[in-house]
């Protein structure tokens, strides 16, 4: 077990406050916790050195999970649980909103979608970092997934694989290539690293993601969640052949019975494309 695990299983059984569904609740997300900062690159961290950034790196992480608000709410709780007793409490902000956690997530048929410009895409010097741009856009990947990715492992030809090591929760994946674009990103891929992944040779994951946040920064380049919410709408519209909901299509209550059955099967697909495999996820890209 690793040091962080250990000790926050100590602090748990050290303090039994609330209820049992509470305390357990609280162990189970504070293992979680540990288990992702020691993935983001934060070895050898103990519960005493809990930093501001530790959490930043989380909530960041969360968003980029698309994880509900009420979710993120519960696990901010138990962050600031184990900040409190360990005298602690200013490295978690009083507040959601400092970390831009809505109170409550509703389906707006709003879209969150975004798209690459050509003049922010210029502005980044370094190739691996657009290229991960590229491939977030054109095959609706994870941050994460776009760093790690190997296109000598991952193109099938009309299939791309993700290996399970690169994705959320450890589950291997497969997205068409059904388009020009698609196969042009991954030619740039193969052209830029051969046989290698985009982290650079000598580089750790954690080296090359900061650098991509620095690179994301100085081009003036935000919501790069935003282009998993593009693929997903394109997609919708591929498979469907109308907009949906988030870009001004019909409503779930505005299609007909075959219609409907439609949109459920694109859902899904495109769902699994996202590595989610609940149809409800699609809401947040889509609208209902």
């Amino acid at each position: 077990m690793r040091n962080l695990n250990y000790q926050l299983k100590q602090l748990c059984h050290r303090n039994r406050d609330g209820s049992f569904a509470t305390q357990a609740e609280r162990e189970r997300t504070l293992a979680l916790v540990a288990t992702q900062l020691h993935e983001l690159g934060f070895r050898n961290l103990s519960a005493q050195g809990l930093k501001p950034k530790h959490v930043e790196a989380l909530v960041e992480r969360w968003t980029e999970e698309s994880l509900s608000s009420g979710t993120m709410k519960n696990r901010m709780a138990h962050l600031r649980w184990w900040a409190e007793k360990l005298d602690k409490a200013s490295m978690v902000a009083r507040s959601n909103d400092a970390y831009g956690i809505a109170d409550r997530r509703f389906v707006t048929n709003v879209s969150k979608a975004n798209t690459l410009q050509e003049a922010q895409l210029g502005r980044l010097t370094d190739t691996n970092s657009r290229l991960s741009l590229e491939l977030q856009a054109a095959f609706g990947l994870r941050r994460a997934e776009s760093i790690k990715f190997n296109a000598s492992f991952a193109d099938r030809g009309e299939t791309l694989v993700l290996k399970a090591s690169w994705c959320k929760g450890g589950k291997e994946r497969a997205i068409p290539i059904s388009t020009a674009a698609q196969r042009a990103v991954l030619d740039a891929v193969h052209a830029c690293c051969g046989r290698g992944s985009l982290i650079p040779a000598g580089m750790t994951f954690k080296a090359q993601l900061d650098r991509f946040k620095h690179q994301c920064s100085v081009a003036g380049i935000h919501n790069v969640h935003g282009l998993r919410h593009a693929y997903a709408q394109a997609r919708y519209q591929e498979l469907t052949g109308w907009r949906c909901p988030a870009q001004g299509g019909p409503t779930s209550r505005q299609l007909t019975p075959a219609q409907k059955a439609l949109d459920r099967e694109a859902r899904l697909q495109i769902s699994r494309e996202l590595g989610h495999e609940r149809e409800v996820v699609t809401a947040i890209y889509l609208g209902r």
